[in-house]
């Protein structure tokens, strides 16, 4: 269990020293998983900080002591807007957070490396270890511009987070982007032990990929215009689809992700923290290299014919999301071609070139009638973004077979190839 790798870890320090110099690149001790698959203290360079006690950087911006109430019966809520939501949902704006460290000398190179000295330094350390990793993954292999990732997002450590809907107890076990505050949250755990989920790099990638699509697919809306205005409506068919779209393209984007780690490419990422406890089955359900996986004539109308709340709270943006990831997985590594499919994905979210019009772009043009907004529209802005025809038409094959895309809506200038005829997978639910 970490709690006892980290008391150990801790035991291995040699003498405190003087407050830390948090001029980048600062070398501490995280808990990264290794090569062997086991998480362990890790010596890295942290390369966007610039307070490494209270764990503040350019890539994010720790708070602790937060509460955030999401209550739709608070009155203030009536008369909020973007600009002022934030104030009537955070009760407690929280503090800079204060992590400790124990200075010991590397004893190859003889520099001076921090150790956190209790558990909560050790989870947050590895956190913002995690969002840097996280960002330079999207910025390297997905090319995305650094200006789309300013402001940096605060990350609420351990806040209490309630959602009244759902329970009037403070929620545990999860690490969330919440786009209404542009942040991510890491809540407290109870259940999940094994390997907490912010030192799961790949859990974290996840959720900052959320906060790439919001930057980017939703224009970076706290309030995205397209899900407020859809979402409203039942059914809710375009908000299902967006809904589901950035879940799935999370789960990619999280496996991209693990393939520039020591233990390498994971399509079970979720495994080292769900296996074994309460959550064990989500492992199994999100695994990306299940090829098997085929869209039903009931999940298909779930799409069409479901409100957004209903479609989220039973869990089917998240099977339709794994089915977009498992084809994308599935077409990428066909053709070996995994990194550049992750760049032309996210070149796939904003683009004014009305010969090839991004995500965002289609919202903008079907805003007013969300029943033209199909599983087809997202799948069309990223075909017409991949520029490899082989890595094209395995995409497109994948699509039409996983999602069971109707082929005429995929074929046409800058999309499918006449020869993309689909998969022989999953049986066609339109016969």
């Amino acid at each position: 269990m970490l709690r006892t790798v980290i008391t150990a870890a801790v035991g291995l320090t040699l003498a405190t020293g003087c407050a830390p110099d948090s001029e980048a690149p600062v070398k501490v001790s995280v808990l990264s998983r290794s090569s062997n698959g086991q998480y362990v203290p890790t010596q890295v360079e942290l390369t966007t900080i610039e307070d490494v006690v209270g764990l503040k950087g350019t890539v994010g911006d720790l708070q602790g002591g937060a509460r955030i109430v999401i209550d739709v019966n608070d009155p203030g809520l009536q008369n909020a807007t973007e600009d002022t939501i934030a104030e009537v949902l955070l009760k407690k704006p929280g503090h800079d957070v204060k992590a400790s460290y124990i200075t010991q000398k590397d004893e190859k190179t003889g520099e001076d490396v921090l150790w956190p000295a209790d558990f909560h330094s050790w989870n947050m350390v590895t956190s913002y270890y995690n969002l840097e990793r996280a960002n330079e993954y999207f910025r390297t292999v997905a090319n995305v511009k650094v200006a789309s990732f300013e402001p940096a997002p605060t990350l609420y450590y351990f806040p209490e987070f309630v959602q009244t809907q759902l329970s009037k107890e403070p929620a545990q076990d999860n690490a969330i982007f919440y786009p209404v505050l542009q942040s991510f949250l890491v809540l407290p755990f109870d259940k999940i032990q094994r390997a907490p989920l912010p030192l799961n790099a790949a859990v974290m990638a996840h959720e900052y990929s959320h906060l790439v699509f919001n930057r980017l697919s939703y224009a970076g809306q706290s309030l995205p215009l397209a899900l407020a205005t859809w979402g409203s409506d039942s059914p809710s068919q375009g908000a299902n689809v967006l809904k589901a779209y950035d879940e799935g393209l999370a789960d990619y984007h999280a496996y991209g992700a693990t393939c520039r780690s020591p233990s390498g490419c994971d399509p079970r990422f979720m495994a080292t923290s769900f296996d074994g406890g309460p959550y064990a089955g989500v492992t199994d359900a999100r695994d990306l290299s299940n090829g098997n996986r085929c869209m039903s004539a009931i999940l298909y109308a779930r799409v069409q014919q479901q409100d957004l709340n209903s479609f989220s709270a039973d869990g089917a943006e998240y099977q339709v999301g794994t089915l977009l990831a498992t084809a994308l997985y599935q077409a990428g590594r066909s053709t070996g071609q995994e990194a550049q499919l992750q760049r032309d994905i996210v070149s796939a979210y904003y683009d004014t070139n009305p010969a090839t019009p991004g995500i965002y772009q289609y919202t903008q043009q079907v805003l007013g009638d969300q029943t033209l907004f199909t599983l087809a529209v997202p799948a069309r802005a990223i075909i017409s973004h991949i520029t490899d025809l082989e890595l094209r038409k395995a995409v497109c094959n994948e699509f039409m077979d996983h999602l069971q895309i109707p082929r005429a809506d995929l074929i046409g200038d800058n999309l499918c190839p006449a020869s993309a005829a689909g998969g022989t997978t999953c049986p066609n639910i339109f016969q």
